[in-house]
């Protein structure tokens, strides 16, 4: 695996270009995806951007980030091998469906950070196939923040799912604590200051583009702001898995519901207020 050194993070704007224009000239899949790992060093923490990550979170403004913000750092990084010419799919057809974070201390935001990510191999799933994005993030040599985001392509046809392991988070929440009013101009906000201008994310007639019949929440928008609900009971070391399950259509009223676990740690999942159906599902564990 070859390691390329990034000096200066790119725009994430002018990778959506890219993968705008990838999803209208086609790729052709492979069994491979680029063997490249991108290091980025010595990121400083703009203050601005972490106090507007936080409002728009819901997270307390600290001097230690939340466990959340470390993966917009990394995202450009995430956008630049997806985007890569030997890249084998369209940037824009690719599901998050699970996100793993893990914590092994707190980071202050005065710490500079080096980033490392990679892809992991195409694996099998029911509905296509499926890669990993890997993160790790260190100050100095010591590794403090790592994380594992699962991707679906979908193809045509169904495809021979690989052994199904146990969940890493509860499909089945506890009863809801509190209801969510989620506006309709959250996936601007997100966007703003995460980087993330997925169109699917920004308004009803880009996300039409995509299939969608209003723009959705972005997941990991969804993910920060159940821990932003957790904020003050969480251990300096923890992982925090969740799996996306649908999409959160803006504007929403949702249920969050978070229960103790026996040992530490909890289960949270969020589901639309009426229904019930169940937009995503999580557990944090004491690390």
């Amino acid at each position: 695996m070859s390691i390329q050194e990034i000096s200066t993070p790119p725009s994430t704007a002018s990778l959506y270009s890219r993968a705008l224009l990838g999803s209208l000239t086609g790729k052709k899949g492979s069994d491979t995806l680029p063997d490249t790992e991108l290091q980025l060093n010595d990121v400083r923490i703009d203050r601005a951007q972490l106090a507007a990550y936080n409002r728009v979170c819901g997270f307390t403004q600290r001097e230690t980030i939340p466990a959340t913000f470390p993966f917009i750092l990394a995202f450009p990084l995430h956008m630049i091998l997806i985007t890569a010419p030997e890249f084998p799919f369209p940037a824009m057809g690719i599901v998050h469906i699970s996100n793993s974070i893990t914590q092994h201390r707190p980071i202050k935001a005065s710490e500079a950070l080096n980033i490392r990510v990679r892809l992991g191999p195409l694996r099998p799933h029911d509905k296509g196939v499926q890669f990993s994005v890997i993160t790790e993030i260190r100050i100095g040599t010591e590794l403090v923040w790592e994380s594992e985001g699962s991707m679906l392509k979908r193809t045509g046809g169904a495809g021979k799912s690989e052994p199904k392991a146990a969940p890493a988070a509860t499909a089945k929440p506890a009863p809801a604590n509190v209801l969510w009013s989620v506006p309709a101009d959250i996936g601007r906000r997100y966007g703003a200051v995460s980087g993330d201008r997925n169109p699917i994310h920004l308004y009803a007639f880009t996300a039409k583009l995509f299939g969608f019949p209003r723009a959705i929440a972005h997941g990991m928008w969804t993910k920060a702001h159940c821990l932003a609900a957790l904020d003050g009971r969480l251990p300096d070391a923890f992982t925090v898995d969740v799996q996306f399950k649908l999409p959160l259509l803006l504007p929403a009223k949702v249920a969050f519901s978070s229960e103790v676990l026996k040992g530490g740690g909890f289960e949270f999942g969020v589901s639309d207020a009426k229904s019930g159906k169940p937009h995503l599902a999580g557990k944090i564990t004491v690390a």
